[in-house]
């Protein structure tokens, strides 16, 4: 009796324990429910779980914009992502997309984990859920158009968002994939182009935007496009494209300009392609096509080598829909979008260490009858070895930086603000640390720009108070004027607007802003545009 009696004791407890538990239990489970659905959204598609970010608010990683562009859907419009059941999570980034290892190997673990189903993007929310809509930033990577993604933690985990913006990064199609031109991609398009499908993914990806950040916190009618080197140039030819009209309020470019260098027309793009089908033994027409798009991606890649990687290769072209007229016509005409622009470049860029006699000759080639006069600029007038400039470097450094980026972006600049448009222009002078002796190079603002210092790699360095310093400065301006159409505001230096004078801000070594009343790089740009001016307007 006393085991049963003992046994009906114990039998007793445990009932009694599991009423006095019940409520505990009930309230941790409710709790964790409500944890797990703290960041679920509902976009057009379908249910998404994001997590926490590292630095407050919400993060939401590998969203799908377009369905998988592959099989019979390579090389051709993106179509919108198909809808889904359930709550996807969205807490890995997507792949970045198909590419080919580049000069320097910057890309080298976007190549060796990309694939061709990457149309995806990341959206990351300063508080959850936002008090207010807050305006968005929409990223465009840079790499040539053919290498980089939108992912990682450099563009997604720094502190840019922590100034009350919403911030987009995307993946889009790139090299071959993204740029193929080919006359019977051509025929089949309904819109008789081809080519240009890395620059439909970026539109494909800003409808996206406006249908769906309004449910994260964003504001869909305060979108600025932002973008370093290729993204840049992809951002400020996106202003040209009729395709993209009233997707987005305002552009920021970093180190790039629509224009440089020249967008191939159709004509020479499809040869282009031509050419890239005949080193894959592809047959002519339409069944060439078919052939290619039954090669695996890395193959394709492969297969057609240096084709896929040299520079410029394939790249955005003058395709008669997403561009259909040069973007140098289009801002010497003033008749671009009427958007507010910010936009400069860094001191040295890519630099140069080719040969005086090469600079010469790059020098000869694009100015003619007008050479002597420009290379005087250089001091590579008569036997002249150049003059070299503690700012800008060499004379081979000057031209190369001038050519692609300095001369090109204070014209566009120029042009964008004759048609009345409000510009802001800067120059970035500031050497990531441990990088004095190259200067201020190409990307050397990403850091600054995203607040993310990484410790390797070509933007690595030991960074100290000085560059967050820097930071602050950039971000507050950069984010003002996503958020108003202009970067000042009380306790930053007067940024002026870029007019007839030219005026512009200076991001110096000390990591202060300085304004500089005097055009850059004045005499060097403006006898560029004396030579490429006639040429822009000069009729076939």
């Amino acid at each position: 009796m006393r085991i049963a009696s003992g046994a009906c004791e114990a039998q007793l407890l445990t009932i009694v324990s599991a009423f006095i538990l019940l409520p505990s239990l009930l309230l941790l489970s409710a709790s964790a429910a409500a944890q797990e659905n703290t960041f679920v959204v509902r976009t057009t598609a379908g249910l998404v779980r994001g997590v926490a970010h590292l630095n407050g608010g919400a993060a939401f990683l590998g969203i799908p914009y377009a369905q998988p562009p592959v099989g019979d859907l390579r090389w051709r419009e993106p179509l919108p992502a198909k809808p889904w059941t359930g709550v996807r999570d969205a807490n890995i980034y997507g792949a970045a997309c198909a590419q080919p290892l580049l000069v320097g190997a910057w890309n080298k673990y976007d190549a060796a984990n990309s694939q061709e189903d990457c149309l995806y993007l990341n959206v990351t929310v300063p508080a959850w859920p936002a008090a207010k809509p807050l305006p968005v930033m929409f990223w465009l990577h840079g790499g040539a158009n053919a290498g980089g993604s939108g992912t990682g933690a450099l563009y997604n985990d720094g502190t840019l968002t922590s100034h009350g913006v919403v911030l987009v990064t995307i993946n889009y199609r790139l090299s071959v994939f993204g740029f193929l031109a080919h006359p019977a991609l051509t025929a089949e398009s309904p819109h008789h182009a081809s080519g240009d499908y890395g620059l439909m993914d970026q539109i494909l990806a800003l409808k996206w935007v406006r249908d769906n950040i309004a449910a994260f916190g964003g504001d869909p009618k305060n979108i600025t496009v932002f973008g370093q080197s290729a993204g840049s140039v992809d951002g400020t030819l996106l202003i040209t494209s009729p395709l993209a009209a009233g997707l987005f309020q305002k552009v920021i470019g970093f180190s790039g300009a629509a224009f440089s260098p020249p967008l191939d027309s159709l004509a020479q793009a499809e040869q282009k392609g031509i050419d890239a089908a005949t080193a894959l033994n592809a047959p002519a027409g339409d069944a060439g096509i078919s052939a290619m798009r039954k090669i695996d991606a890395r193959d394709l890649l492969a297969k057609l080598g240096s084709r896929a990687t040299a520079w410029p290769g394939f790249g955005p072209d003058v395709d008669g829909r997403v561009i259909p007229r040069s973007p140098a016509e289009v801002f010497a005409a003033g008749e671009e979008a009427r958007i507010p622009m910010l936009l400069g470049t860094t001191s040295r860029e890519f630099g140069n260490t080719e040969p005086i006699d090469q600079v010469r000759a790059a020098i000869t080639r694009f100015a003619r009858d007008r050479a002597p006069q420009m290379l005087a600029l250089y001091g590579l007038a008569g036997d002249g070895q150049g003059t070299d400039d503690p700012l800008y470097g060499s004379a081979a450094v000057q031209w190369s930086a001038d050519e692609l980026f300095h001369c090109p972006i204070t014209t566009e600049a120029l042009w964008h603000s004759a048609a009345h448009n409000a510009v802001y222009e800067y120059e970035l002078d500031h050497a990531i640390p441990g990088h004095e002796a190259q200067g201020a190079v190409h990307s050397a603002e990403l850091p600054y720009v995203f607040g993310y210092f990484p410790a390797a790699g070509n933007i690595g360095g030991s960074f100290g108070e000085n560059d967050k310093k820097l930071t602050n400065l950039m971000e507050g301006y950069l984010t003002n004027f996503a958020k108003t159409g202009d970067p000042n505001s009380p306790g930053l230096p007067q940024w002026p607007a870029l007019d007839r004078t030219q005026s512009f801000i200076r991001f110096t070594q000390q990591a202060t802003a300085v304004v500089d009343t005097a055009p850059l790089r004045g005499a060097q740009c403006e006898f560029y545009r004396r030579v490429m001016t006639p040429q822009v307007n000069q009729k076939p």
